[in-house]
């Protein structure tokens, strides 16, 4: 494997983590005062890999971790969809803390998927030295499909992380990739919008490496207030959903999306292209975490309609 280099100290089996090129993460290359940056149990890998057996069923062929990320056996639970493969990430570490480093890498072979989520939501915890960091690398073949929508993210006070995903999907291919950053802890101490930073990059690619966009966007409430008009206002949680898939269906979802305000119930949703014929790029705005989640897996469901012939089931009530 590559060599990761973090705070001077060099892992010649380690993934590679090394976010030195994030000059917004500068400030907070301090090493911590406990275990130090990526040690054993803070350099969370996985790998996972999806295809079709002899019997042309989605299987998952590889798995590959280590502490603290843990991944059990493929379910088959989606009565629309019977032979989508879903699979949970789980954690056995808490929350990111200081100087945990993850990478994960999920592939589809041709003609297969996946629909992959986290066992609950991500909690990133006060950091006084050093950074949280992950490295996402997401590929797949011709006509494999991938539904990817993990439970929210929830900012600590104090929180530094930075997050990169590329997405290298072939022109035949269809990913749906989401995200949902909440304020933080809203029902503690009214903690929103203290975290120190969040840096959010994804990248989209063909497989022979032609680039087709670029998304970052980098909030540092103590250096900008992100409560102005166009940034969040008002709202405290905020999800963004990228579907990349063939451009003969492009239109169809897109034009089966309404982009609306709703000012009561203060939810707001957004849909516009991406570049280069890559996709749809769907943002959504809101208060909490449950209706921002329904809007989103409304908007999966449509998309799943136009690629696979079907919809997305009903959530079970417990998530």
């Amino acid at each position: 494997m590559d060599y990761s280099k973090v705070s001077g100290k060099i892992f010649s089996d380690a993934p590679d983590v090394d976010f030195s090129h994030a000059r917004e993460m500068a400030p907070y290359l301090e090493e911590p005062k406990a275990m130090y940056v990526g040690a054993p149990g803070k350099r969370g890998y996985l790998n996972l890999g999806f295809e079709l057996d002899r019997q042309g069923k989605s299987i998952m062929r590889e798995l590959d971790r280590r502490a603290p990320l843990i991944v059990q056996q493929e379910l088959y639970f989606d009565e629309e969809l019977p032979g989508l493969p879903c699979v949970y990430i789980l954690s056995s570490g808490g929350p990111n803390v200081d100087g945990d480093r993850y990478t994960q890498n999920i592939s589809l072979k041709k003609d297969s998927m996946a629909f992959i989520s986290t066992g609950a939501a991500t909690k990133l915890a006060s950091m006084v030295y050093n950074y949280s960091g992950m490295i996402q690398r997401i590929n797949l073949e011709e006509g494999a499909y991938l539904e990817y929508l993990p439970e929210p993210v929830i900012p600590h006070s104090h929180t530094r992380f930075i997050c990169d995903t590329c997405l290298t999907v072939h022109p035949t291919a269809t990913v749906v990739y989401a995200e949902t950053y909440m304020a933080g802890r809203k029902y503690h101490n009214n903690e929103l919008f203290k975290f120190d930073i969040l840096s959010v990059c994804s990248h989209g690619e063909r497989p022979d490496g032609t680039p087709l966009f670029r998304e970052k966007f980098i909030i540092s409430p103590p250096q900008m207030p992100v409560r102005e008009v166009g940034i969040m206002a008002g709202y405290d949680v905020f999800a963004n959903v990228i579907v990349m898939t063939p451009q003969d269906k492009v239109a169809e979802i897109y034009d089966a999306t309404t982009p609306f305000i709703d000012k009561e119930n203060r939810l707001a949703a957004g849909i516009t292209h991406l570049p280069n014929g890559a996709g749809l790029l769907f943002k959504v705005l809101g208060m909490e975490p449950g209706p921002v989640k329904k809007v989103v897996r409304e908007f999966v469901s449509t998309v799943r309609r136009a690629i696979k012939g079907v919809p997305l089931p009903e959530e079970f009530p417990w998530r």
